[in-house]
């Protein structure tokens, strides 16, 4: 297993950030693997899929570098540089673009794990690679980037509040398969036999990503990254977060739909303020209402105040969907032909 030995001040300095060009870079694994891990995903890849395909193969020698810095086990390092708190897509790429020629082909002799093939002895790599990434984050990712980012901050919120009730260790346990605390300073990052690596003192970030995706990069001795898959629930298919049109009419469609994401469990405020786009003053009217009505409830853990469904909050939204279905399926029942 791969481990890293950092001390307790490390630990307590390192952050959670956001990256467009990892979101991005995600993406790529995702539409290489060509299979979903959701509906959501599935839906994505359905209408993403066919055009990379086919972005691929009218340039061979791209889908041959992807392929090969994907690699079995190991990522080329320069096509995922260490994420940088705040960067836009563009000041990331361009960073991808800067590699050096040279150690972009060292990179990728380790990610296949022997010789190059000769289509990839060429010294405009990082170009394609930066390419490739800004087209997919132009067709692909950018247009849903508000969505994906107010996903990313829930998950951020939701992992801040975790480790204020369970500290670090329980945090770092959840990240993604394959990464724990081991005890005695060591956190191990992946389930692969590789060295381990002294990263006390070194700056530390944590970046969640929407696919079901994950993976570890350093700049030297100074800064390292952790790439994990952000919460499922969050991560899923928006449609399971539709209102059903009944709800919608009863509450007033801001507040049925902080009644149906708090059917994922407990939330805060703030999470509810990313998911939903709305502001914070009317998301904490609509959960005063929820609240007087004994729809919602709410508990206090660590620092964070949590609200989550009542019995009774769980019965409306599920009878609204209920409803919701039994009229699709007459209305389906009515215009099937006789």
């Amino acid at each position: 297993m791969g481990w890293w030995q950092l001390n307790a001040d490390t630990l307590a300095r390192s952050r959670f950030v956001l990256s467009p060009l990892a979101e991005t870079f995600a993406s790529v694994k995702l539409l290489q693997w060509g299979v979903g891990a959701h509906p959501g995903e599935q839906a994505w890849l359905r209408a993403h899929l066919p055009a990379y395909r086919a972005e691929l193969a009218a340039d061979p020698v791209t889908a041959l570098l992807i392929r090969a810095g994907l690699g079995r086990s190991w990522i080329a390092d320069f096509l995922t540089p260490t994420p940088r708190d705040g960067e836009s897509f563009a000041q990331g790429v361009a960073r991808v673009r800067a590699a050096d020629p040279a150690e972009a082909r060292a990179h990728l002799r380790l990610s296949v794990g022997g010789p190059l093939p000769p289509a990839l002895d060429r010294d405009d790599l990082p170009e394609r690679a930066a390419a490739l990434l800004e087209y997919v984050w132009e067709a692909a990712v950018r247009p849903s980037w508000e969505r994906r980012r107010h996903v990313l901050e829930a998950d951020v919120v939701a992992r801040t509040a975790q480790v204020s009730r369970g500290g670090w260790a329980a945090a770092l346990d959840s990240l993604r398969p394959g990464t724990r605390w081991l005890g005695e300073s060591r956190f191990q990052v992946n389930a692969h036999e590789y060295p381990p690596r002294e990263i006390s003192g070194a700056e530390l970030v944590f970046v969640p990503v929407t696919p079901r995706a994950g993976w570890v990069s350093w700049e030297g001795r100074e800064r390292y990254a952790v790439v994990y898959p952000c919460a499922g629930p969050l991560a899923g298919d928006p449609r399971e977060r539709a209102v059903p049109a009944a709800l919608g009419a009863l509450l007033g469609p801001g507040r049925a739909a902080v009644l149906v994401l708090l059917g994922q469990g407990p939330l805060s405020t703030t999470q509810l303020v990313a998911l939903t786009g709305q502001g914070l003053g009317s998301v904490g009217r609509h959960l005063r209402v929820l609240l007087d009505a004994g729809l919602v409830e709410r508990g206090r853990a660590g620092r964070s105040v949590l609200y989550s469904r009542t019995a009774a909050g769980e019965v409306l939204a599920g009878a609204a969907k209920e409803t919701e279905r039994d009229t699709a399926q007459e209305t389906e029942r009515e215009s099937a032909p006789g």
